[in-house]
C-alpha cells in the first residue's frame, strides 16, 4: 500500500497526463461518435437520430442531470459523498416555483439555488462537523427534503387558483431564450437534406442556436468554470487535496473543514439549480416529486465521468440523448441498439490494444448480444422503452468502472487535528 506524504499529496491531486481531464478512451469515443452516429442514421434510415428536435429534447433532459453531476464532482473532490443530491434537487424545484410565482423568473432561479444550498448545509453540518456517516446523512437529506417539499407545497400552493394546488403549480414565468435569426432556419433546411455528417452536425448546431434557454448555456459555463477552478487554481488544488489526503493537506496549512464546507454548499447549490431547471425551464410547472430520480442519475454520471466536470457533462448528455430518443420514436430507440453494438466493438478493440483480454472478451460478448438483438427484432417493447435510458447508463457505467479512480479519501470521515 502506497503512503502519501505531505510533500506529494498536492502533486497527486494536481492530476496527470489527460486532455481537459479526460482519458484517451473518452476522447476516442467522442471523436468516433461524430462518424458512428451518422453512419447508424443512414444504415437504419432513422432520421430522428440526429434531428434538431431530438437534440433539443436531449438538451432539456441533460441539463438538470448535468447540474446534479457537477454538484457531485465538487463534493466528492473534497472527500464528501453527497447521496443527498436528489433531495437538494427536490428542494430546488420547490424553491424555484415559490420565488418564481411571487417574485419573477430570475428570482425563482436564485430561490432554487438557495434551497439547494440549505440542503447542502444540512448534509455538511451532519457529516463534516458531527462526523455522521455520509451515506446515512445523504439518505436522511433525501427523506427530509421529500417531506419538506410535500409540506411546503400544501402550505403555500393550496390556495392558488386556478393554476395551483397542493401538489403542483403551473403557469410559472419563463426565462429568456436565445435565437440566432436566419441561422436556425438555414440549419433546419440543411438537417432536412440528410447528408452524411453535414446534416447531422447541422441538427446539433440547430438545437444550440434555436430558442435555447440561457440557463442551458449557463450549464456549459458552469462545467467550464468548475473545471478551471478545480484544475487550474490554487483553490482547486487545495480542495482536491482534501479529497486525496486531508491529514497531509492539513499539515500543509490547508483548512480542511472550510474547503469541505465550501464544496458541499456549492454541490447543494448546483443540485438546487438543477431542480430549478426542471420546474422553470424544462417545463413551466412544478410538481411534487418532480426529479424522479435524476439526482441519482447525476451521481452515476459523475462516476462515469471519472469525477471530472467535462466527463460528468458528457455522461449526462448520454442519458439525455437516450431519453430524447425514447420520447421521439420507437424506431429511433431500436437504432440505439446498433449504436451500442458498434460502440462496444470499438471498446473491445481498445481493450485488445491494451492487452486487457478479459475485459475485451466481456465487451465483445455484450456487443454481439446487442447486434443480434438489433438484427432479430424490429422494435423495442414499449414497457422496456421507458427503461432504456437507465439501462444505457447502467451498462456504460459498469463497462467503464475498471478505468475509473475516485478520490483516495472520498467518503472517509475526517476529524480535525488527525494530521498530528
Amino acid at each position: 500500500m502506497t503512503t502519501m506524504t505531505p510533500s506529494t499529496v498536492l502533486a497527486k491531486a494536481a492530476g496527470g497526463r489527460r486532455v481537459l481531464g479526460l482519458s484517451p478512451l473518452t476522447w476516442l469515443f467522442v471523436l468516433s461518435g461524430l462518424v458512428v452516429v451518422p453512419f447508424v442514421r443512414l444504415a437504419t434510415d432513422s432520421s430522428p437520430l440526429t434531428a434538431t428536435t431530438t437534440f433539443t429534447a436531449a438538451i432539456l433532459s441533460t441539463c438538470p442531470i448535468a447540474l446534479a453531476a457537477l454538484g457531485g464532482v465538487w463534493s466528492e473532490r473534497a472527500g464528501v459523498v453527497n447521496i443527498g443530491l436528489e433531495g437538494q434537487m427536490l428542494l430546488g424545484t420547490w424553491g424555484a416555483a415559490y420565488f418564481n410565482w411571487y417574485y419573477g423568473a430570475w428570482a425563482g432561479l436564485i430561490g432554487g439555488i438557495a434551497l439547494g444550498v440549505i440542503g447542502g448545509l444540512l448534509h455538511a453540518v451532519a457529516t463534516i462537523t458531527f462526523g455522521v456517516d455520509q451515506i446515512v446523512s445523504g439518505v436522511a437529506v433525501n427523506i427530509i427534503a421529500a417531506g419538506a417539499v410535500e409540506f411546503l407545497s400544501k402550505t403555500y400552493f393550496s390556495d392558488i387558483t386556478p393554476n395551483g394546488g397542493p401538489r403542483n403549480l403551473s403557469g410559472l414565468y419563463a426565462l429568456p431564450t436565445l435565437n440566432v435569426g436566419g441561422l436556425d432556419g438555414w440549419l433546419a433546411d440543411l438537417n432536412a437534406k440528410h447528408w452524411f455528417l453535414v446534416s447531422d452536425l447541422a441538427g446539433l448546431l440547430g438545437a444550440l442556436v434555436s430558442h435555447i434557454s440561457v440557463v442551458s448555456l449557463l450549464v456549459i459555463g458552469v462545467a467550464v468554470l468548475s473545471w478551471w477552478l478545480l484544475r487550474r487554481t490554487t483553490f482547486g488544488l487545495r480542495l482536491r487535496s482534501c479529497g486525496e489526503n486531508p491529514a497531509a493537506a492539513e499539515s500543509l496549512g490547508v483548512s480542511v473543514y472550510r474547503y469541505k464546507y465550501v464544496a458541499v454548499l456549492v454541490s447543494g447549490g448546483l443540485a438546487g439549480l438543477g431542480g430549478a431547471y426542471l420546474s422553470t425551464v424544462a417545463s413551466s410547472t412544478f410538481t411534487v416529486g418532480q426529479t424522479q430520480g435524476r439526482g441519482y442519475i447525476g451521481l452515476a454520471a459523475m462516476i462515469f465521468g471519472n469525477w471530472n466536470p467535462f466527463g460528468a457533462l458528457g455522461a449526462s448528455a448520454l442519458f439525455g440523448y437516450a431519453d430524447a430518443l425514447r420520447l421521439r420514436s420507437a424506431s429511433s430507440l431500436h437504432s440505439l441498439l446498433l449504436l451500442l453494438a458498434i460502440g462496444l466493438v470499438l471498446l473491445t478493440l481498445w481493450r485488445l490494444w491494451q492487452r486487457r483480454i478479459r475485459s475485451a472478451v466481456t465487451n465483445g460478448v455484450i456487443g454481439v448480444g446487442f447486434l443480434l438483438w438489433f438484427l432479430l427484432t424490429d422494435t423495442i417493447p414499449d414497457d422496456l422503452g421507458g427503461m432504456t435510458p437507465y439501462l444505457v447508463t447502467l451498462l456504460v457505467l459498469s463497462l467503464a468502472s475498471q478505468s475509473l479512480r475516485m478520490p483516495a479519501a472520498d467518503g472517509q470521515p475526517y476529524r480535525k487535528g488527525s494530521a498530528g
